[in-house]
């Protein structure tokens, strides 16, 4: 009889550990080829990074390529939450192809985490939170600096899809509060090689300004083609483009252009009081040392800071259900609106229920591109 209740006691043990060590799944789409391959492939990189267990908990990334395709990135979460059970989501990177997957998560009760300032109709958030800055709060930053450099007037030339509209449409009531006026606005799709009847109507308009709203790579052909139809005015870039490859395709056409980001890109130059110094060095020395000197990339920061959030909410939700339940990723949920102000290395973040997006409007940090480099203004 002693034997039999020693084996019981030590198989509900072995059950309990099994239990507590059950894997968190989660599944991740990124755009690894396609345009938003520039975007998609450095988060990817931190990635690789990530630590295996957190909270305990052994953490399985399922990445797949979204191709920078809103009916991939559909498919993607699709089978994320019917084939992999995953208990949370993250991506994608680029604002249209996660809006394709919101719906998706949503009907399966799971949290998506976007890498994508990615708008949805008021209501339709409840399982969406956003790791990027909203374009209204780095349209602060770009509005104000404009309002420092004296521009009046200024020229739109941005993305057909989501990214572009939505700048569009958050940016426009600042630059009327700040008296500024768009006296130009063309669109062009992320697969167009040229733009060059956008850009001369307008250089044609001769703005004080422009501002170009595209992502990775793709944002400097706009931008050489304004400079090429010989714009001598203010050029200003969106947070998708603070990416080395903004100067490694553009070169010399992007000196003295200015582009808003998080923190994270130019951690060394934060003063020592930015709350968001020590993660922002963090991240880029852990990524430098793995990529190479000046590899680091606003959308890396976006994957160390989803490490952040998952050491903050996994011990919480942990101790309300196991991973792979319904009860696990509501759970994940709740942790994420009620974490408080957390230090993220793109700024501090306050997540709550009403608020999806978190950032407040001192989280942009306007740079310039000076010699091939990010500048602090």
């Amino acid at each position: 009889m002693k034997n039999i209740k020693t084996l019981i006691a030590t198989a509900v043990a072995v059950l309990a550990t099994g239990a507590a060590q059950a894997d968190v799944n989660i599944g991740v789409s990124l755009a690894l080829t396609g345009p938003g391959s520039g975007l998609g492939i450095p988060m990817q990189n931190y990635f690789k990074l990530f630590p295996q267990t957190i909270a305990g908990e052994k953490v399985n990334l399922i990445i797949l390529d979204d191709a920078t395709d809103p009916g991939k990135g559909a498919a993607n979460a699709r089978r994320f939450v019917t084939e992999d059970k995953v208990d949370m989501i993250i991506g994608s990177c680029i604002t249209a192809v996660a809006a394709a997957m919101t719906d998706i998560a949503s009907e399966a009760g799971t949290v998506q985490l976007a890498a994508s300032p990615v708008g949805v109709p008021a209501g339709k958030d409840k399982w969406m939170f956003r790791l990027p800055q909203s374009n209204t709060v780095m349209g602060s930053a770009v509005v104000e600096h404009m309002k420092k450099q004296g521009v009046k007037t200024l020229g739109f030339l941005g993305y057909t899809d989501a990214y572009g509209e939505q700048w569009l449409k958050e940016i426009t009531p600042l630059l009327d509060q700040a008296g500024i006026k768009i006296v130009a606005t063309e669109r062009f799709a992320r697969t167009d090689t040229s733009v060059t009847p956008q850009a001369l109507k307008l250089t044609s308009a001769n703005p004080d300004a422009m501002l170009i709203v595209a992502s990775g790579s793709g944002a400097a052909m706009p931008h050489m083609a304004v400079v090429d139809r010989g714009y001598k005015g203010k050029i200003y870039q969106t947070h998708a483009a603070a990416t080395q490859d903004l100067m490694r395709v553009g070169g010399k056409a992007v000196e003295g252009s200015f582009v808003v980001s998080g923190p994270a890109v130019i951690a060394e130059q934060l003063p020592d009081s930015h709350p968001s110094k020590k993660l922002a060095v963090d991240f880029v020395q852990k990524y430098e040392k793995a990529y190479g000197a000046n590899s680091r990339n606003q959308f890396a920061g976006h994957s160390y800071d989803a490490q952040v959030v998952l050491e903050k909410i996994l011990p919480g939700a942990l101790k309300k259900a196991k991973p792979g339940t319904p009860e696990f990723r509501a759970a994940l949920r709740d942790g994420m609106e009620t974490m408080g102000r957390t230090i993220f290395s793109h700024g501090v973040m306050n997540w709550t229920a009403s608020d999806h997006w978190g950032y407040t409007n001192e989280t942009g940090v306007m740079l310039k591109v000076v010699d091939g480099k990010f500048k602090v203004e």
